[in-house]
């Protein structure tokens, strides 16, 4: 049985307090949650001063502020780290950020040595990062919301040529060659998983289009899975029908905190049921093979029918459509043989809705 990899998202949902960010360790946790996801950042490297927030944000925060305030309040800085990690290996949960600058990346890659890294959908064009996290050695998970199939693959050949470790100078005809390398689709097959995923929060429904996992599945060659922003659990569980190895969903303590993402994410009740949903659809996804279920087979003579005798038949009387019928138990002859036996001779006596031997 193939398990989904549940990256349980708490983001920034820490609102930049370190009691709040174990709380939502516990939670994904409790959750069945096999990793609990934060942000790695300092400010100054990842906005401007002058930069403007996303429209979800200015719903969600105050209006005033510029995205560098906002995002300044929510930093983690390195000891916080270093306690959420200690913290989640006595809990028993994998630890995973997702850094948004090259410092970062050294931070979880090289200090803390963090079993992979994720890149968000926002930094899959960030060159220098992709090339920094690649040349790392660690697996990553690859987010392309807002992406093209060629701007995956322009990542994907900087991923490559990070992996290579040619020693060559970073040029586009070096990414390009290594991405077209046996080598190099060798390392992204073994390191690289990519997230379909719809870069709104909350995405609509409408605009989720599913079905690009398969695009990007057979386009890349790659493990495919899904970052979900919609409402509710429905789109997740039903990405893992879809073949996803690896699910990430916001989740908050409480969605009427104030902050950017609490809005579009899961409290933990409904991030327990996400799990728990989606453990549910592995054990029903079986095997590609049809065949009847251990536990259908006793329903089979109950379930299925026999030929009958309808009235009473004598011994040397032919079989017609007028002494014989189709009814349960399935214990007798199939009907599916119904017309092998009109006009054969009757070896013994009948009684009324008898089985037919």
């Amino acid at each position: 049985m193939m398990r989904t990899f549940i990256i349980a998202e708490a983001g920034v949902n820490h609102n930049g307090s370190l009691k709040m960010a174990k709380q939502l360790v516990d939670v994904a946790f409790e959750a069945g949650a096999d990793a609990v996801k934060f942000q790695t950042f300092k400010a100054e490297k990842l906005v401007s001063k002058s930069a403007p927030k996303a429209e979800y944000q200015t719903k969600t925060t105050n209006s005033s502020e510029s995205q560098y305030e906002m995002i300044k309040k929510l930093e983690l800085d390195e000891e916080a780290h270093q306690v959420l990690i200690e913290y989640c290996t006595q809990k028993g949960i994998q630890f995973l950020s997702t850094p948004f600058d090259t410092d970062s990346v050294d931070l979880l890659a090289r200090c803390f040595d963090l079993p992979s890294l994720k890149v968000p959908s926002g930094e899959i064009t960030n060159a220098p990062l992709l090339l920094k996290a690649a040349s790392t050695g660690k697996p990553i998970i690859l987010s392309t919301g807002m992406s093209t199939l060629g701007e995956i693959e322009l990542a994907l050949g900087v991923i490559a040529f990070g992996y290579l470790q040619t020693g060559q100078q970073p040029s586009g005809n070096a990414f390009e060659a290594a991405y077209c390398s046996a080598e190099g689709q060798k390392l992204l097959q073994a390191n690289v998983t990519l997230l379909h995923c719809t870069t709104e929060y909350p995405a609509p429904f409408t605009d989720v289009n599913m079905r690009a996992m398969d695009t990007l599945r057979s386009t890349f060659g790659l493990p495919v899975g899904f970052s979900d922003h919609t409402v509710g659990i429905s789109i997740p569980i039903a990405a893992v029908a879809r073949g996803a190895v690896i699910v990430e969903k916001h989740f908050t303590l409480d969605r009427n905190l104030p902050g950017p993402d609490h809005k579009a994410s899961l409290e933990p009740n409904e991030l327990k049921a996400m799990v728990k949903g989606i453990r549910e659809v592995e054990q029903a996804l079986g095997v590609p093979s049809k065949m009847p279920a251990i536990s259908e087979l006793k329903n089979k003579p109950i379930a299925r029918k026999s030929i009958v005798a309808s009235r009473k038949i004598q011994k040397g009387e032919l079989f017609t459509d007028q002494n014989i019928d189709i009814k349960r138990p399935g214990t007798g002859i199939s009907p599916i043989h119904y017309w092998d036996y009109i006009g054969k001779i009757a070896d013994r006596d009948y009684l009324p809705d008898e089985v037919i031997q």
